[in-house]
């Protein structure tokens, strides 16, 4: 079953020259349950491919559908709301909110959608158990390690329990080590979540632990073989 569907996406910037085509007749299909990576030279387009995906930027042509659903002629209100129930996203930054504590950040999605306060606080605490940071709960984004960070960021793009996950370079900011504790933390989170995902990296091993792996080159998508 297709749970991600993309079809001829056009995507442009304005330039001083004129608009600047990054995305030119882009497909995609992922089907429910895969998990594909995408990869390319910085400033081909991977994170446009992936906002257009998620529903956070316009596009010029094409159509993309999630669950079946096309998220591009919904109104801006009942996009919002389908993305942040079915679509969680993790950024190579990990964009908390620094006045909040790691468990209030992870609690937000939920408070955004008016869920009850018993219940949103044992969900973030379960999500935060599960990556490892129960013992740092309490704590605000500036006490926390890189690593730590971006471990929240993805307890908080679970808590609402999506069915597609959107990752852009989630490892593209820390040392190593580090990063291949999120792969595995990644990996792992796919699996027990029954995630689609899609995670754009520059990380060769993030790649090859993927189900597949996709070059954005000249602006459309073509398949890597990995062998």
């Amino acid at each position: 079953m297709i749970c991600i569907t993309a079809r001829g996406i056009v995507k442009a910037y304005a330039t001083a020259t004129g608009p600047l085509e990054v995305l030119r007749g882009a497909d995609l299909d992922v089907s429910q349950g895969e998990m594909v990576a995408i990869v390319g030279a910085s400033g081909v387009g991977k994170s446009s491919l992936l906002h257009v995906l998620g529903g956070l930027d316009a596009f010029e042509a094409g159509t993309v559908s999630i669950g079946g659903a096309d998220i591009h002629v919904m109104t801006d209100e009942a996009r919002v709301r389908y993305r942040n129930r079915h679509v969680g996203f993790v950024f190579q930054f990990h964009h908390l909110l620094p006045e909040f504590t790691a468990l209030e950040n992870v609690e937000m999605p939920l408070r955004i959608a008016g869920t009850p306060a018993a219940e949103r606080r044992a969900r973030a605490q379960e999500l935060l158990a599960r990556v490892g940071l129960a013992d740092r709960a309490t704590h605000r984004p500036a006490a926390l390690s890189g690593g730590e960070q971006q471990r929240v960021a993805i307890a908080r793009a679970l808590v609402a329990r999506p069915t597609v996950l959107l990752a852009d370079e989630p490892t593209g900011n820390l040392d190593e080590a580090t990063a291949a504790d999120l792969h595995r933390l990644l990996k792992a989170m796919h699996a027990e979540h029954g995630l689609t995902s899609v995670i754009v990296t520059h990380n060769p091993i993030l790649a090859a632990a993927c189900d597949r792996v996709l070059r954005l080159e000249g602006g459309r998508l073509v398949p890597v073989d990995l062998v």
